[in-house]
């Protein structure tokens, strides 16, 4: 594979580059949040749905869809390494919707991590758009991603209110209850922000 280098010649890429660069940013991921993220779009995880995205006017065709679904391009924003810099979120429309997301493999979970923008980055940035009241649900979809959905097979994973005075990296604890229990699939449910009326964003699950 060939890619553009800075003097404008072809570079060579091989999959042992790819491959050592996916574990540098995983090994990056596990320093700083102190655990391995199943949710990671370079390991493999990917967005399958979401509720209704946020669109101003023309924007609208830069949401490019990945597929006949409502799952857009942009949603990968959500599974990939976070610089936190403001605006660089996937915006959803109102304050409360759903991400939807399949593990790059199957887990036994133990925490959630939500992520937005630092405080001390956005000092002229309105942080309102956080999401606040969240469940995160999970279940084991083996060969049909709805099944669980259909059939109600889902559990809840952990609930929790996201806060804005404290760290951008939030993670939360997975219930007793289900501590032991294999998931490869993920739903991100919030039911209210942190005061915008108009969208929700979402910088890093």
């Amino acid at each position: 594979m060939n890619v553009k280098g800075t003097d404008n010649g072809d570079m060579e890429v091989t999959l042992d580059d790819i491959i050592m660069t996916t574990r540098d940013m995983l090994m990056k991921d596990i320093q700083r949040l102190g655990r391995v993220d199943y949710a990671l779009s370079s390991g493999g995880a990917m967005v399958v749905r979401h509720s209704e995205p946020f669109i101003i006017g023309k924007v609208r065709r830069w949401f490019r869809k990945i597929s006949l679904t409502t799952v857009y391009r942009d949603s990968e924003k959500m599974l990939k390494s976070s610089f936190r810099e403001p605006g660089q979120c996937f915006p959803l429309n109102g304050d409360s919707g759903f991400v939807q997301i399949r593990l790059r493999t199957t887990i036994i979970p133990e925490a959630i991590t939500l992520e937005h923008v630092d405080k001390e980055q956005a000092v002229a940035y309105d942080r309102s758009s956080a999401p606040k009241n969240c469940r995160v649900y999970g279940w084991h979809r083996g060969y049909n991603a709805d099944i669980a959905i259909e059939t109600g097979k889902t559990f809840l994973l952990a609930e929790f209110s996201y806060d804005l005075e404290k760290c951008n990296a939030q993670t939360f604890n997975v219930l007793d209850s289900v501590r032991y229990g294999l998931v490869d699939m993920g739903r991100l449910d919030f039911t209210s922000n942190h005061g915008s009326p108009s969208h929700t964003c979402i910088y890093r699950l």
